[in-house]
């Protein structure tokens, strides 16, 4: 039936076949999992929680070619190298290529590190294993997504939760001085979550996925468990509910973590998923059915003029796209590789060696120009966008590109296909503050990225 009124209200949909896989990616004990300078072990002496990973493929008339999408339990790669080196055989094995295949990072910080292993490192062995154990995990549950695809309808709507806080903090014992990496009370944080359902042809939802930006540092050096921190408790808390597995892409988390963390309590990290699985559960109840959008219908006359609303079913769109593009960062005058090392080596502090290890991995993996190629992937789904990075960009690039594109759903994504470092706001680079003296990319870089994500929005939405 046709709407003779133009007033209407539909989410933001897709319809295609969608295909969800899971496998266990849980490392053994004993493997090695020190991610904190502070932490005084060097392996996992238990699991909290498994480790999973899920791939979400999609397909339409007119992209039979599939997109598929990687959600990780796992923290950050420690070299680009390591991840190159893994994408190169993952994407030979299933013959996909970013952007259509897209490895995404949970971003825990109780997983085993994603590296080449050390001899040197107690735990090494197991972790080599367990390294090559993930490829072909990876290569299975792709090829899984591929193979049970379904039709299907990924819907998107709005909510908000309040797990994510402000963590860049003036230090309260020396306010003249640094920023340090923590609750700040006087923080107005992105609470923006956007949700995406997927729903069968017999209505029957077989999947969510919650796009959410919050750093999942909940356990920290206390913690010696293996665990997906927050998101293990967020699944299990969708999943009882809608019987079907959920996906978590991090958001533009630069900036925000929980406002009580850096805990070797495992029951701190459920709280914090409850809440947020929760919350993804009222956005899915508020959402309309799928297939269908909320119109206009009449004005029925009663103690007051009464606007009538009804479902009404409509063409849902296929557009599917995928796009890769990139932006030249500038560098900052760091040290080589081979320095680093050296400074490492002379370092007896426990803390700074690890600093000085990270530091010489990101230069290794970047190289020693000036500037630095960073890769942007982006997906179009109907009128949704999914874009997201390698590095670690502060919220205000999520909520820069939403003023810019009110009409569309943008779905932001941290840790992307790889791991470098932060993208702090310009402003930030004569603080000293963490993420700033992190990262590898100079004042603007984040400025350059927002711009260059929009410019890669605007085509997307822009193709026929």
């Amino acid at each position: 039936m046709e709407n003779k009124h133009p007033l209407h209200f539909s989410h933001a949909s897709f319809r295609g076949r969608v295909g969800i896989a899971r496998v266990d990616i849980t490392p053994p004990v004993g493997i090695y999992a020190r991610n904190w300078g502070a932490a005084k072990h060097d392996v996992a002496e238990s699991v909290h929680r498994p480790l999973t990973l899920t791939a979400l493929s999609l397909t339409s008339p007119s992209h039979p070619q599939p997109l598929v999408f990687l959600d990780a339990d796992l923290g950050w790669w420690k070299t680009p190298h390591t991840f190159r080196q893994f994408m190169d055989r993952l994407q030979e094995s299933v013959e996909l290529a970013p952007p259509r295949l897209l490895f995404g990072l949970s971003h825990t910080h109780a997983g085993p590190p994603l590296m080449q292993a050390e001899e040197a490192l107690p735990g090494s062995e197991l972790l080599r294993d367990w390294m090559e154990d993930l490829l072909a995990k990876a290569v299975q549950v792709v090829d899984g997504a591929i193979g049970t695809a379904f039709d299907a309808t990924l819907d998107w709507h709005r909510g908000s939760c309040d797990l994510a806080a402000h963590r860049d903090l003036p230090d309260p014992e020396n306010p003249q001085g640094r920023m340090v990496c923590g609750f700040n009370p006087a923080g107005a944080p992105d609470d923006a979550l956007w949700v995406g359902r997927v729903v069968d042809s017999s209505g029957r939802i077989r999947g969510t996925l919650t796009n959410y930006a919050c750093h999942p540092t909940t356990l920290a050096w206390d913690n010696t468990a293996i665990s997906p921190d927050y998101v293990g408790a967020m699944r299990e808390t969708i999943e009882k509910s809608t019987e079907a597995p959920a996906l978590f892409l991090l958001g533009a988390c630069g900036d925000l973590a929980p406002r009580y963390q850096y805990v070797g309590d495992p029951a701190v990290a459920d709280r914090h998923g409850r809440q947020l699985g929760y919350a993804t559960l009222a956005t899915l109840e508020a959402m309309e059915p799928a297939g269908t959008q909320l119109v206009f219908s009449e004005t029925v006359e009663s103690g007051a003029p009464l606007a009538v609303w009804k479902h009404q079913s409509y063409p849902l769109p296929q557009d599917l796209r995928s796009l890769r593009t990139t932006v030249e960062l500038p560098l900052k005058d760091w040290p080589t590789a081979e320095e680093l090392e050296c400074e490492r080596l002379r370092c007896s502090d426990r803390a700074l060696e690890e600093r000085l290890r990270r530091k010489r991995d990101i230069r290794r993996g970047i190289g020693d120009g000036a500037t630095y190629s960073l890769p942007l992937f982006a997906w179009r789904m109907g009128s949704a966008v999914l874009i997201g990075c390698c590095c670690e960009p502060y919220s205000i690039l999520q909520q820069t590109l939403r003023t810019r594109f009110p009409q569309n759903p943008i779905l932001c994504l941290n840790l992307i296909n790889g791991s470098i470092g932060y993208l702090p706001p310009a402003d930030l680079y004569e603080t000293d503050v963490y993420p700033v003296w992190q990262t590898p990319f100079d004042r603007g870089s984040l400025e350059l990225t927002i711009d260059a994500m929009t410019e890669a929005v605007q085509a997307l939405l822009n193709q026929p």
